[in-house]
């Protein structure tokens, strides 16, 4: 119990009282040389990774799965925030818990495509007036977020750029994570869609100011001031990080930028 209650209040610390992080994606490091990257990481300063878990199903690409997150786990203590694009997330809590996660982010899409399931929510995104008609859609999320905790597992939430922010106002007091993704999931690269600041804007206005509010998809040099200044606390970032010759000197520019104001 020491050990989960730890893990979560680890996890908690990243977005506590305004703080600010940056969190490395490691779907952009370099995976035959994943230990040296992580290891830059840790010299550079780096407080948490952000592990994405892609299906193939829920998103239209593969990543990596559990013996991975495994793998991160045995080489470095940072905090692990482990970002399930999933189908049928619920069914892995358990196993990326077990794996190392301490903190956990499943999709509300994906808990909408499992009430009504054919309607496609994980690529047109789900709207206020398709929730209205998915009269399991609320305790379905909410079990599930508690089902986190119960597991000594920081919870959060993500929505696509389609979907309504409003709808994740219900259970901003169940997250210690609302995840706004500024690009549709499944590929690194993608340009930001400026939809994701007001998203942010209105998160942050609406939730505890000590929950993390990360902000995933085209975040870079350029795009940086404009999460930070709409109220994101926690920046997901791969390819602005591993982009450069040094990991620790991109990193650092990066994190001054973050910092600066």
């Amino acid at each position: 119990m020491t050990e989960r209650c730890s893990s979560m209040t680890r996890y908690q610390s990243l977005g506590k009282g305004g703080k600010r992080v940056i969190l490395p994606s490691l779907l952009a490091c370099d995976f035959a040389n994943l230990e040296r990257d992580i290891r830059e990481l840790e010299r550079a300063g780096v407080e948490g990774l952000h592990l994405d878990i892609m299906d193939g199903h829920f998103v239209p690409n593969l990543s990596f799965g559990i013996p991975v997150v495994e793998a991160v786990r045995r080489t470095t203590d940072l905090v692990l925030d482990v970002h399930l694009m999933l189908s049928a997330p619920e069914s892995y809590f358990e196993a990326f818990r077990k794996a190392g996660a301490d903190g956990i982010t499943f999709h509300l899409e994906a808990m909408a495509d499992l009430e009504s399931p054919g309607r496609n929510f994980a690529r047109r995104g789900c709207l206020r007036t398709d929730a209205d008609q998915l009269s399991g859609l609320r305790s379905r999320t909410e079990t599930a977020l508690e089902k986190l905790h119960s597991l000594g597992c920081a919870c959060g939430l993500s929505i696509i750029p389609p979907t309504d922010a409003e709808l994740l106002e219900p259970y901003l007091p169940l997250c210690d994570n609302v995840l706004i993704m500024s690009v549709m999931p499944g590929f690194g690269g993608q340009k930001f869609d400026p939809c994701a600041k007001e998203k942010l804007k209105w998160v942050r206005t609406h939730s505890s100011p000590d929950m993390l509010l990360s902000v995933d998809g085209g975040v870079n040099e350029t795009t940086l001031a404009d999460c930070r200044d709409s109220g994101a606390s926690g920046l997901v970032m791969g390819t602005a990080v591993f982009c450069g010759s040094s990991i620790d000197e991109q990193f650092g520019k990066l994190n001054r930028e973050l910092q600066a104001f």
